[in-house]
């Protein structure tokens, strides 16, 4: 009885070393894992750290406001929130030379004219070209709204 007694312990006693010796292993491989793991965060936090440090330094920022354009022009952002890509013309609709040079000489003006210079002009000749006036031809009224509208595009 006293045999199986020390066999007993023994027995425990090489179990327990044995379940020490698999926690030691475990805890020191996962613990240099850990480590590597740890070391590697930290080196990362602090590249992101210095380059926000740099950024800062150099006055970088994602904000803009009209005090940054040149010669001190007061934009106003606003004004792109509701443009509509339809109202837009751009260079491809513009008008030719030989059509604006047409449309001066049809409305009479030897140099470019301004918009209140274009409006006076046009009434004056509606009043002549009017279908009503002339009989119902139109052709000259709608030759006349044609050059309006290329000269009122050079001047805006």
């Amino acid at each position: 009885m006293y045999n199986n007694t020390i066999i007993y312990i023994f027995n425990r006693l090489v179990r327990l070393a044995f379940l020490f010796f698999i926690f030691y292993l475990i805890f020191t491989n996962f613990g240099t894992f850990l480590m590597i793991v740890g070391i590697f965060f930290v080196v990362i936090g602090f590249l992101i750290y210095n380059f926000k440090k740099k950024m800062r330094a150099n006055s970088f920022s994602f904000k803009f406001d009209s005090s940054q354009f040149q010669n001190g022009q007061n934009f106003n952002f606003n004004e792109f929130r509701n443009f509509n890509q339809s109202d837009f013309k751009g260079f491809a609709n513009a008008p030719r030379v030989d059509e604006v040079a047409k449309a001066k000489d049809f409305f009479g003006f030897t140099h470019t004219p301004t918009k209140e210079e274009i409006k006076k002009r046009y009434k004056e000749l509606a009043h002549k070209y009017h279908p009503d006036i002339n009989n119902g031809e139109d052709t000259k009224m709608k030759e006349l709204n044609h050059y309006r509208d290329i000269l009122m595009k050079t001047v805006s």
